[in-house]
């Protein structure tokens, strides 16, 4: 989280120092607006395994990552502030799934364990500084929800939750379409589960040991859609 406040301070200066150029007109980029969206995504899971059936507890850590192209969209809408500003607020929904199995040599001690968050749903607001009449640049706060599923013989985590940053740009055409690129990180809040001591032999996680990751996102997307 510390990185993320100290990343949003550096954008807030790069955006206060943009105030201060040649103005364009906002009213060209007001308004709602509605596109679809492909996205790659590199998620790493920095992990954790403790065992504490001996009554003195042993933590393993380790850290696994998996690249994923997912695709979504976006639905939003920007409010002008100023001759060459914006406050856009809105939504975005990915239907992919990013996946990372953790495996242990040992299988007569640990089984395999995979980790997987699909349905991305995220809320957002992006103050934005129009360049010219078809160019604007933004940084972009908000919230992330995800869906997450797991295999092995553990019990169901929470549903993922985290805070994203990013910056990006937007140009218009002629028509109303719009091309948006953009780039950024999610950082999410540490999930757990539990040993269920149900599976065979070689399967079996003990109901005294528990697996913890904490998932953070990196991300670049590119995005067409229209402007109303």
């Amino acid at each position: 989280m510390n990185k993320l406040i100290k990343i949003i301070g550096v954008l807030a200066v790069m955006c206060g120092f943009a105030s201060g150029q040649s103005m364009a007109d906002s009213s060209d980029f007001a308004g709602p607006y509605i596109g679809i969206q492909a996205q790659a995504v590199g998620v790493e899971l920095d992990g954790k395994h403790t065992s504490a059936g001996d009554g003195v507890g042993e933590v393993t850590t380790g850290v696994a990552g998996r690249v994923a192209g997912i695709a979504g969209a976006e639905v939003g809408y920007a409010f002008p502030v100023g001759d060459a500003f914006l406050i856009d607020v809105g939504a975005n929904y990915y239907s992919g799934k990013a996946k990372i199995t953790t495996s242990n040599t040992d299988t007569s001690a640990t089984a395999d364990v995979t980790f997987e968050m699909s349905d991305l749903l995220t809320a957002y607001i992006a103050p934005t500084y129009a360049i010219s009449d078809t160019a604007s640049v933004y940084l972009k706060v908000g919230y992330m929800e995800a869906d997450t599923k797991t295999t092995g013989d553990v019990t169901q985590p929470a549903d993922l939750e985290g805070t994203l940053v990013g910056i990006g740009s937007r140009s218009l055409t002629g028509n109303g379409v719009y091309i948006r690129t953009e780039a950024g990180m999610v950082d999410f809040d540490t999930i757990s589960v539990t040993g269920k001591g149900a599976g065979g032999s070689g399967k079996t996680v003990a109901t005294t040991s528990t697996v913890s990751a904490t998932p953070l996102v990196a991300y670049g997307s590119i995005s067409i859609g229209y402007k109303f």
